[in-house]
């Protein structure tokens, strides 16, 4: 009796030799250091903590980190995605903690003041982790895709500042920033473009080594902290002092959740796309209950509000190493880093411009993840359009203008204080408004601007109007054109678009062959003349068929009779598809060595092709904006 072979673990649930989770590990907690102890930094300072608490802020932010990625990635009972996503504190928390602070006197008591609100808000997100779920249908590849692109996007500023020397750099044009920035980042493509394997997926750990080292070289490296620091540094709960809860600070961090939430959806979103895992509610409800308990962790255990990491995100995506545990590890390197300050020190004495030229990198490959999203969106749908380009714009200008918040009352800075934040809740919002409230319309599928035919009128249309509206698919008989009408209603353009498609290729063999022969010869003269019809005079003019010379149009009239003594059907090819009219006459006469069942189903292809092809041109002259874009570029869009 033989034994079914084992089959092979997806590879976000591979667990990799110990030598190369601990590398990739490591490589995970350089790249998402500075953003880890960038919160209780700004915290500490702003609401006047004294250093030593500033150093117990950061180890205890560390090892929760720790213990919030393994929860994240490894996962139990119905908590953690179990995807490589890594925890970290969240940048929108910020300045609403800073206020709650300042609000409770400052300090200590300040700092208590939060963590009661911190361990509330997290208790909260965990319990409405499952409703907050049932809300994924209003995150289609529109929204998902833009919030995907606006983390990106959002993120690269902070990369930018990094790279020329920090937050607090006096020179920010200093050329050896410069230097080390984009050296970093030059390593880190060289080894992605000249090796394979193990190699290509440690690039970013290599660059930020090989940076250190050269920064260390000319003296930009200060590891004089390492020798100060103690070896162990154990954070205790409650550190400070039993938590203390104020109403309006426990609202304020609950919308912040409500908020990080939907930032989490993104990542969720974006690491799924990434290591081709599909995501669904209850994953989301794992990835959210996640953050609630960490979160509640971290008010325990002097912290903050925990979220996904979009930075890391990105190092998923270019190192192309999707195992979760690899994160798992990576937090227990955090959690070890936490108990010990020298080994943070080591860390921290990476310079900023090292670390900006390695995300320089990472950040730009979590905008080309919401790109790919957005490859499946709809871009006929002009509401589409709308709502992408609005998400965009508003998240760009919060990132490029952050102090444009202080025009608004102290409420609403949390929701317009960070780009990631406001686009994603624009792209939200619109999504709603455009798909989900009112009866919409739908998009422009036929007809000039100013007398369009939406969507909605295609699937109210009877089959005589149907047929006339959509008559110029295809030459001659209208039976596809009927069975496309069946297939009512459509949800989207695409769906119209396919159902074209089958109707063409479900037809009994005598309707298709009636079909093909409605199709004119290639470079004929009842093309030149338009005798054959507005279509097809511009489906050959694209490739200069209706202007041929006296020699290329014999060569054409050859080829046609040729075909049709041999099949008994025109040669029907996609002219807007061919590349010259040489490859044309190449490809024909090829194609008469062909069975004749073979050149059936080609010409079957060549005419779904060429359908495509004029259904986008209604498409576009049934869209005003986009018919007056490509006028203005030269294409006319008749």
């Amino acid at each position: 009796m033989t034994t079914a072979p084992k089959r092979r673990p997806h590879p976000v649930d591979e667990v990799l030799p110990a030598p190369r989770l601990a590398v990739y590990g490591i490589q995970h907690v350089l790249a998402f250091y500075a953003g880890a102890v960038i919160v209780p930094i700004l915290l500490a300072g702003a609401i006047g903590l004294s250093d030593q608490e500033l150093i117990h802020l950061i180890n205890a932010d560390l090892f929760t980190c720790g213990i919030a990625s393994i929860i994240q990635s490894v996962g139990f009972w119905k908590v953690g995605v179990r995807l490589p996503l890594l925890q970290g504190v969240t940048f929108t928390a910020v300045s609403p903690m800073i206020a709650i602070g300042m609000a409770a006197g400052g300090g200590t008591d300040g700092l208590l003041t939060i963590y009661g609100a911190v361990i509330v808000a997290g208790l909260a997100t965990f319990f409405i982790a499952p409703y907050f779920s049932k809300l994924i249908r209003f995150f289609p590849p529109v929204v998902t895709g833009s919030v995907i692109t606006i983390i990106g996007l959002a993120l690269l500023p902070v990369a930018a500042q990094d790279a020329v020397g920090g937050s607090e750099a006096s020179d920010p044009g200093n050329p050896v920033n410069l230097a080390l920035a984009l050296g970093t980042l030059a390593v880190i493509v060289l080894i992605q473009r000249v090796f394979r394997g193990f190699m290509a997926t440690v690039a970013v750990l290599v660059g930020l080594v090989l940076g250190t080292g050269v920064a260390w070289a000319i003296g930009m490296v200060d590891f004089g902290s390492v020798g100060d620091s103690s070896w162990v540094g154990v954070t205790t709960p409650f550190h400070f002092g039993w938590p203390q809860f104020s109403a309006a600070a426990i609202v304020s961090m609950i919308v912040v959740m409500l908020i990080t939430a939907v930032e989490t959806t993104g990542d969720v979103f974006a690491t799924g796309e990434i290591v081709d895992k599909r995501v669904g509610r209850e994953d989301v409800a794992r990835a959210l209950r996640a953050d609630g308990l960490a979160t509640t962790i971290g008010g325990v255990l002097n912290s903050f509000p925990y979220t996904c990491f979009a930075e890391n995100v990105g190092l998923v995506r270019l190192t192309r190493v999707k195992s979760r545990y690899v994160v798992a590890a990576a937090g227990v390197f955090m959690i070890l880093i936490g108990l010990v300050p020298k080994a943070g020190a080591v860390v921290a004495a990476v310079p900023h411009p090292v670390l900006g030229g390695a995300a320089l990198a990472m950040f730009a490959t979590v905008a080309v993840v919401g790109i790919q999203t957005l490859a499946r969106v709809d871009f006929n749908d002009h509401r589409n359009v709308v709502i992408i380009g609005s998400s965009l714009g508003v998240a760009v200008f919060v990132t490029v203008q952050p102090d444009v918040a202080q025009a608004l009352p102290s409420w609403a800075q949390i929701l317009f204080g960070s780009g990631i934040t406001v686009g994603s809740v624009t792209a939200i919002a619109l999504n709603l408004v455009f798909h989900h409230v009112g009866r919409g319309r739908g998009p422009a599928v036929a007809g000039p601007p100013g007398d369009t035919v939406r969507l909605s009128e295609v699937n109210a249309m009877d089959r005589e109007t149907f047929v006339a509206t959509f008559g110029r698919l295809f030459q001659g008989p209208t039976g596809a054109l009927g069975r496309a009408y069946d297939r009512r209603p459509f949800t989207d353009t695409t769906a119209l678009r396919s159902a074209f498609q089958e109707a063409l290729f479900s037809g009994p063999e005598a309707e298709q062959r009636e079909l093909m022969a409605h199709y004119p010869d290639l470079g004929g003269d009842t093309v030149a003349e338009g005798d054959a019809g507005e279509d097809s005079e511009r489906d050959q003019a694209s490739a200069g068929l209706t202007r041929l010379a006296d020699t290329d149009r014999e060569e054409f009239a050859g080829l046609a009779a040729a075909y049709r003594d041999k099949f008994g059907i025109p040669l029907i090819v996609c002219v807007r598809d061919a590349h010259d009219r040489a490859g044309i006459l190449r490809d024909g006469t090829r194609r008469l060595d062909n069975s004749a069942a073979q050149e059936h189903a080609a010409a079957l292809i060549e005419i779904a092709k060429v359908a495509n092809h004029r259904f986008a041109d209604l498409v576009a002259e049934a869209n005003p904006i986009q018919s007056a874009r490509m006028r203005a570029f030269g294409r006319s869009a008749e």
